[in-house]
């Protein structure tokens, strides 16, 4: 497991946000980093210090353990997050459609993100939830139009993705049935790409309540992270901090015979080999 990994976290519900980089159990915070100058990891990665506060971490005894904080999304408001849909052939085959000719995308707000280890939220209006676990990476360096073959320079890390969909309200509304309140997890961490070279070599297993349910390994995008950047810098600016998933492979619940819904009590976890385990309790809206 790569050494170096940044998360965001908060004491308790009324604490600010704080980061910091992860030692062994604890967490050296963010607080003795970095001259004191950043309060939040996307501020750490726009300043290109994240090789600075994992060598100053290094020299330090954690702070806190790991055990004592409220996970957060690694970057908690980032200011795009931009999910890749139907970009594993498998996934796209078990939904009964071609395997797109260009990346299809769309958004989730912040308010529908939570950190490893808080409650997915299953709605009210809905019993049709349903797993996703992906791999997501996170902006450094901003850029616009990025050639395919810079588009790894312009990433500072990756994490893990449960993107959880309401298909029911997806049938009418994408935008609807990815962004409900509570629904998609991010985390545990942040591993910086320093660590995590290649991308194309990781193996993605999620499980529900220890069952596997879905596995794949990166190789097998359709549309690669280069043709992914380049695609959506053509669109946007891309912004330090920005989040953008890469698509689910197949297994996915609604194509199951019975499907496979997500009830209160079950436990989520989406692994991602060199990066770790997010994992999330369910629970129904109250």
């Amino acid at each position: 497991m790569p050494q170096e990994k940044f998360i965001s976290y908060q004491t308790s519900t009324s604490a600010p946000t704080n980061w910091g980089v992860v030692a062994g159990d604890g967490i050296v915070s963010g607080s003795h980093l970095c001259g004191q100058k950043y309060d939040d990891l996307k501020s750490v990665i726009a300043a290109d210090m994240l090789g600075v506060a994992a060598r100053q971490a290094a020299a330090r005894t954690p702070d806190l353990s790991l055990k004592d904080v409220i996970f957060l999304p690694p970057v908690p408001t980032p200011s795009h997050f931009f999910c890749a849909g139907l970009n594993y052939a498998a996934h796209a085959r078990e939904t009964g459609n071609a395997a797109p000719a260009a990346p299809r995308f769309f958004s989730r707000a912040n308010s529908s993100l939570i950190g490893h280890n808080t409650p997915i939220i299953r709605p009210k209006v809905s019993t049709e939830l349903d797993y996703e676990g992906e791999l997501v990476l996170i902006i450094g360096k901003p850029g616009r139009h990025i050639k395919p073959k810079d588009a790894l320079t312009h990433i500072a890390g990756y994490t893990c993705f449960m993107d959880g969909s309401l298909r029911d309200w997806q049938k009418h509304s994408i935008t609807a049935g990815k962004n409900f309140h509570a629904t998609g997890a991010l985390g545990p961490w942040m591993v910086p790409a320093t660590v995590l070279t290649d991308p194309t070599s990781l193996t993605l297993i999620t499980r529900v309540n220890g069952v596997e349910v879905q596995r794949a390994t990166t190789d097998l995008l359709i549309h690669t992270i280069p043709a992914i950047l380049a695609y959506l810098s053509s669109i946007t600016p891309l912004l330090p901090g920005d989040c953008i998933a890469t698509g689910t492979p197949e297994g996915i619940g609604c194509r199951r015979d019975p499907p496979l819904w997500l009830k209160a009590g079950d436990d989520v976890e989406v692994e991602i080999s060199q990066i770790g385990i997010l994992a999330n309790p369910v629970a129904n809206e109250t």
